[in-house]
């Protein structure tokens, strides 16, 4: 069963900095990410979506690959990557794999302006060891699917992170 997580984060380099961690994550098998985008709220209120990969194109390159190769068997090969292509990248478009594009607008929607939050779709993960990861990159947890005793975790995980930042007072 998926588990989705949502952090905000001050900035979109900071939510960058720890999606880009967890996609290197994957090659040790801590961590599997179905989905992982940033939504930004900009200054004009509106949201932007910085998805790693986007349907539509890799829909297009596979009907325009499929397109080529039976448009050439018909000796049409353009034909065939045009409309191969076409209908990929439509294909793709139309499907929404992962975390629902509305549902981040709408969260995106609460931040401040020029702050992120990092949507995590995770299938697969190793949670005390990806506790460890996130400990100590900031952030808050906005939203979660996991239950209570693990969200509290993870929120105490993105707090020791900041507690440990912060200067310790020295009685005088």
């Amino acid at each position: 069963m998926s588990e989705l997580l949502v952090i905000a984060f001050e900035d979109e380099s900071k939510a960058e900095q720890v999606r880009d961690r967890l996609v290197e994550l994957q090659k040790t098998h801590i961590v599997s990410l179905a989905d992982a985008v940033i939504a930004t709220r900009r200054p004009n209120g509106t949201v932007r979506l910085n998805q790693i990969a986007s349907p539509a194109t890799s829909g297009a390159l596979a009907g325009g690959f499929w397109g080529l190769l039976i448009g050439a068997i018909f000796l049409m090969p353009h034909i065939g990557l045009f409309f191969g292509a076409a209908a990929g990248g439509l294909a793709g478009a139309l499907t929404d794999v992962g975390v629902d594009d509305d549902f981040m607008r709408e969260v995106g929607k609460e931040l401040e302006s020029g702050s992120a939050a990092l949507f995590l779709l995770i299938s697969r993960m190793t949670e005390d060891k990806l506790l460890n990861e996130l400990r100590g990159v900031g952030g808050r947890v906005l939203r979660t699917s996991l239950d209570d005793s693990k969200e509290e975790q993870l929120r105490k995980a993105l707090e020791s992170a900041v507690a440990e930042a912060e200067p310790q007072a020295q009685p005088a």
